[in-house]
């Protein structure tokens, strides 16, 4: 049996504008995210993890490092384009109350019910074409090791591929929903095991450690 464990990056500039981020849209971490990373990396520190992979996009990939650094062991990070999130197309660094205007109908199935999500008339990416390459870096991740793992992500992409190999239907996938920034997620995996178990979602709890 190992445990998975999964994170959304700090909160960055774009976030705390309201500004779509995506798969090709990034900003900086905000300055006191990495208080909270630096909290997020205490916290996981009995993780005894064997790897870390990360989205290949900048916010992630900082919040990773930031993350090792309160870690008193040597870990690996290796970084994945897979792990990206999820394309927003023509939405990536556009106000998300004013795309809400727009597309109001979409961007409500993307936060409530992804089994209604049609990002066509923004050539957005798809439900199916996101969660295939993100189940695919997971489980190449887990054959690839024996031990712990730890996944740094997104927001959109992580949740839904988290709730997917927990084996819920696509209707579900956002209903405990979204992953908060430096949030807990832990699953477990045994060999004998189709799905993956969820066994914590969104502890944020020890954020509030001074």
């Amino acid at each position: 049996m190992v445990d998975l464990y999964f994170t959304r990056h700090g909160k960055t500039e774009w976030n705390d504008k309201g500004l779509f981020q995506g798969m090709y849209g990034d900003s900086p971490l905000l300055k006191e995210s990495y208080h909270e990373i630096a909290l997020l990396g205490q916290r996981l520190e009995d993780g005894c993890f064997t790897a870390i992979y990360a989205s290949s996009s900048e916010r992630a990939r900082q919040t990773a490092a930031a993350i090792v650094q309160q870690l008193t062991y040597q870990v690996p990070i290796y970084y994945d384009d897979r792990l990206r999130e999820m394309s927003y197309g023509k939405l990536e660094g556009q106000s998300i109350k004013l795309m809400a205007k727009k597309y109001g109908s979409q961007l409500s199935a993307m936060r409530y019910h992804l089994d209604r999500y049609d990002p066509s008339a923004f050539g957005g990416e798809t439900l199916e074409a996101m969660l295939k390459r993100m189940t695919a870096a997971v489980t190449e991740a887990v054959c690839s090791h024996e031990g712990n793992l730890l996944f740094v992500g997104h927001g959109t992409s992580m949740t839904a591929t988290v709730q997917f190999l927990a084996g819920k239907p696509f209707s579900q996938l956002r209903a405990m929903g979204g992953m908060k920034n430096n949030s807990l997620n832990l699953m477990e995996k045994k060999p004998d095991e189709l799905h993956y178990r969820l066994k914590i979602w969104n502890d944020t709890s020890f954020l509030n450690k001074e």
